[in-house]
């Protein structure tokens, strides 16, 4: 018999010696099912860290005697995946664009997979619904029939595999509206002139006197890129001023910030030049892109 103090209610049954307001603390042995099982789960966890990846090393982990990984693993659904699409992807590569809507299988197959390359890749700049994130930003919506390099497919394609403004495609898109403020070439005065003009051919509420002085203004500086009514010119990226859909926003101080310091928004080259997008998930994004609604 064991020296250590009993509880009387439980025979046999030691003590832990601890006690308080006279309450005494049983030492019951764990029940004989449960320590193995933890006994159990120790070998278990034993041939798992020797036969799988398991302890981390400085740039690794041990690989395991069986080899396993769970990068090869994926490695190969991919290229099972992609190796199922093949088909479908040769004959996407191939096809005139605009003639993708006369083959409705196809045409399912590319906007289903450039909805998932979009998700990917233009969310950040574009917002999950293509609507900019928010007005103003400088990010376009893709969804409203306003382009300023065309909403045409191919126009989209070609803006999507090269970019706008980008060092990394020598075919990027490429424009740059002048800082007339800071540049010098308009004075400050003249500058208020021009933004009444803008708001007067979009529509806005603008002073009259202003605005006429500011169309002389606009006619001399403005005409060669934005055209003489003010409705843009999509070879040169240059917006339509008058139908109230704004890149950077189109009240007084947007406008008066646009003029003064000028525009140079930059979009990565997502083709091989730039982020390396396949032939055939460029043409697949294009594709979702231009049936979003606004695409022309």
């Amino acid at each position: 018999m064991s020296d250590k103090p009993t509880d009387p209610h439980k025979d046999e049954v030691e003590t832990t010696g601890h006690e308080w307001d006279g309450l005494t603390e049983l030492n019951t042995p764990l029940p004989r099912w449960w320590l193995w099982t933890f006994y159990g789960c120790i070998i278990w966890a034993v041939g798992y860290t020797i036969l799988y990846p398991a302890w981390p090393l400085v740039e690794r982990a041990t690989p395991g005697l069986l080899g396993y990984s769970t990068r090869a693993e994926a490695r190969q659904e991919l290229d099972a995946f992609a190796e199922r699409h093949a088909p479908l992807n040769a004959q996407l590569e191939a096809i005139d664009m605009t003639q993708l809507a006369s083959q409705p299988e196809l045409q399912t197959y590319a906007i289903q997979g450039g909805a998932a390359v979009f998700r990917a890749h233009c969310v950040q700049c574009h917002g999950s619904g293509a609507d900019g994130i928010a007005d103003g930003n400088g990010y376009p919506h893709l969804g409203d029939d306003d382009w300023l390099w065309g909403g045409g497919i191919d126009d989209i394609l070609y803006t999507i595999t090269h970019g706008i403004r980008n060092e990394d495609d020598w075919d990027a898109r490429w424009s740059e509206m002048q800082a007339f403020g800071n540049d010098g070439i308009l004075t400050g005065d003249e500058v208020d002139r021009v933004v009444q003009h803008v708001l007067a051919i979009s529509g806005q509420e603008h002073d009259a006197a202003m605005a006429t002085d500011g169309a002389e203004l606009f006619a001399v500086h403005c005409v060669s890129c934005h055209g003489p009514e003010g409705l843009g010119d999509p070879t040169q990226g240059a917006p339509n001023l008058t139908d109230r859909i704004w890149l950077y926003g189109g009240d007084v101080a947007s406008l008066t910030e646009t003029l003064m310091n000028g525009r140079f928004g930059i979009m990565p080259a997502w083709g091989a030049a730039g982020n390396g997008l396949s032939e055939a998930q460029l043409r697949q994004v294009a594709a979702y892109v231009h049936q979003l609604g606004g695409g022309e």
